[in-house]
């Protein structure tokens, strides 16, 4: 996705030869239309595919899924990382380690909105050795429901994660996919 890729060049900033930061359009501040044009591409990428919801993990992968939520008219679902003190024990649970923060997370989400007549699309805003994507695939999997895809923002194809994913079984779409920060550069594939 060529805006896409064109925000990243413009508004990313590599802190080193694996971590770019979005900060300024998806991760904390959030350009609403841009997220749409991802919802666009994802709906379009996904075209032909029943989908009844979208899952995501929070936080920074909400503003996308909602935006594709919006288009597809279906309810948008998002994992949490920490237990509320109001969600009851009847969950889904999956641990996933994020190599970004270096820590270890139980997420979960509520039975009552994940069924096993769900067909699901499953969006994150980064891929990179693709443990929080094969985490929320685990949850869909424990309530008996399709995945029907994954589609992720940013790809890091220099780490593991697509690759893991696809031999799993899993359909990966990536809107833009990194190659390497070559000499501070972000080259994509």
């Amino acid at each position: 996705m060529d805006l896409l890729k064109q925000r990243i060049r413009t508004d990313g900033l590599i802190l080193n030869n694996s971590l770019l930061k979005v900060d300024s359009f998806l991760n904390q501040q959030i350009d609403p239309a841009l997220m749409l044009k991802i919802g666009e591409e994802f709906v379009n990428r996904f075209k032909g595919e029943t989908i009844t919801k979208i899952l995501t993990i929070e936080s920074s992968g909400i503003a996308v899924s909602v935006m594709t939520g919006l288009i597809l008219k279906v309810p948008v679902i998002f994992a949490r990382k920490r237990k509320p003190k109001v969600t009851s024990d009847d969950v889904y649970t999956a641990k996933v380690y994020s190599y970004t923060k270096g820590e270890s997370n139980n997420i979960m989400i509520s039975k009552q909105f994940l069924h096993q007549d769900d067909s699901v699309l499953i969006i994150d805003d980064f891929l990179a050795n693709g443990e929080a994507a094969a985490g929320l695939a685990d949850i869909v999997k424990q309530a008996q429901a399709k995945v029907v895809g994954i589609g992720i923002v940013i790809e890091k194809s220099f780490q593991p994660g697509a690759q893991k994913l696809a031999q799993a079984g899993y359909r990966v779409e990536s809107l833009a996919r990194i190659k390497s920060f070559a000499n501070g550069q972000v080259e994509f594939l």
